[in-house]
Order: C-alpha cells, then structure tokens, then sequence
C-alpha cells in the first residue's frame, strides 16, 4: 500500500497517534508531498522550535521507505479536473488541498488525513480511522 500524508496526519504522528503509526508500518511507500513540507516550513518559522521540527523532519523523509513527491505536468491536469469538478459542485476546498488530492490521484495513494472536505473530492481513497 502506498500512503500520502496530508500535514495534520505527520502532526498526529509526532504526537504520538497510534493510529497514524500502525498505518505507516503497513506502507510500502510514504509519500511526502512538497506542498505538505511548505506547510511545514511555514509552520516551523512561525514557532519556536524551528532548529528542532527541522532535525526532526530531516530524519523521517530519510527513511527508506519514504519519498518526496514532486509537483509534474500530470499532477497539474488532476488538479485541474478537481478544481473545476469542485468548483462546480459548490464544494471548494482549500488550494493546498487540491493540490494533494491530485498527488493521492496521481499516485493511486491513500490519502492520511484528518480533515472530512478530502471526501468532496471524486476518486480520491482515503485513509479509514
């Protein structure tokens, strides 16, 4: 199985989520989206444990079992699809989001996430509290 972790799910994770871990130990693969580490970053310089979450971050996308997903041409068509399916639904959710909707698409991953508006998007596996 193959696994995209949205930024709340790695949170949870460094928080001790039980749950979060047993699903990572059953991946193949873990992908970490560049969008998800944006949100990280920014995250990071708005608090004071920048040198920390950094460290703590570089360890865990140097496990072997996890990989740093590139935006791609692809990627930006799947995008596209879901923004306008969305948009025309009257379900917008937020730009970041899309973005790693298309990712979880374009992977064919499940998406780890602990926000409900990823179930407004067509096609999409989630992950299953």
């Amino acid at each position: 199985m193959k696994v995209l972790l949205d930024t709340n799910a790695l949170s949870a994770l460094w928080n001790g989520d039980e749950r979060v871990l047993d699903a990572l130990g059953q991946a193949e693969c873990v992908f970490m989206s560049i969008i998800v580490l944006g949100e990280l970053f920014a995250g990071f310089r708005g608090g004071t444990r920048m040198k920390e979450n950094r460290a703590r971050l570089a360890g865990f996308l140097a496990k072997p079992t996890v990989r740093t997903l590139e935006l791609s041409t692809e990627t930006a068509e799947v995008y596209g699809q879901i923004k306008d399916a969305l948009k025309k639904a009257g379900t917008p959710i937020p730009i970041n989001d899309v973005w790693l909707s298309a990712q979880a698409i374009e992977t064919g991953s499940v998406l780890i996430t602990f926000d409900n508006h990823f179930g407004n998007v067509a096609g999409i596996r989630l992950w299953d509290l």
